[in-house]
């Protein structure tokens, strides 16, 4: 996706300052991120391209995550693997509160939704 295709928000307009855009990958971005850092989570799933890709040795730190943002107001969807053990209903609960506060505090833009799907359960390596 080139620079001109990536969709874009405007998250702040000052007369005197000029005003910041934010493109909607940087949202998937710390949606992503935010999402990793719960506890229980394994990894974010992509699609068969995004996995291909990687493998290819591209890295996407999006990788898993959908952001549909409209009048500033934003709805994630996220795929997940998660690690064998944790509790699905309570880890989801996390992921969920973690990725809102995540996007609201470092964007200003309003989450909405917060969707989960879970793909998979890592199971541990036996030694």
């Amino acid at each position: 996706m080139s620079k001109e295709e990536r969709n874009t928000y405007t998250i702040q307009t000052e007369e005197n300052l000029g005003e910041v855009k934010i493109a909607d990958e940087v949202v998937a971005i710390i949606a992503g991120l935010a999402a990793t850092e719960v506890e229980g989570v394994s990894s974010m799933t992509g699609n068969a391209t995004r996995e291909l890709v990687s493998k290819l040795g591209m890295k996407s730190l999006s990788k898993g995550v959908k952001v549909d943002v409209l009048d500033g107001i934003v709805t994630v969807s996220l795929v997940l693997n998660l690690n064998y053990g944790y509790s699905i209903k309570d880890t989801t609960q996390k992921v969920q509160e973690k990725v809102k506060a995540a996007i609201e505090n470092m964007t200003g833009l309003e989450v909405a939704d917060v969707n989960i799907r879970v793909a998979g359960v890592d199971m541990p390596e036996e030694a």
